[in-house]
């Protein structure tokens, strides 16, 4: 179960928009959260890597032995 306090604005949109498509705020809600939460957890991934690089943590390759790797040679 969640539970969140939206802006004025955003749940009176949220609202509107529920009552056009018959549907709940409930239903809008879950699916905003779901098309967003893969990005954000790459997003979250990225930076982490992007740390493990800064501290010389984690693999580096060349944009060559990276393209050999997946079978992009020329």
């Amino acid at each position: 179960m969640l539970a969140l306090r939206l802006p004025a604005e955003i749940e009176e949109r949220l609202d509107a928009l529920a009552k056009a498509m018959g549907r709940s705020k409930s239903y809008y809600a879950r699916e905003a959260i779901l098309l967003h939460l893969e990005d954000l957890e790459d997003i979250y991934l990225a930076e982490q890597r992007l740390i493990d690089h800064r501290e010389g943590r984690g693999e580096t390759v060349s944009m060559e032995e990276m393209r050999q790797r997946v079978g992009l040679e020329d």
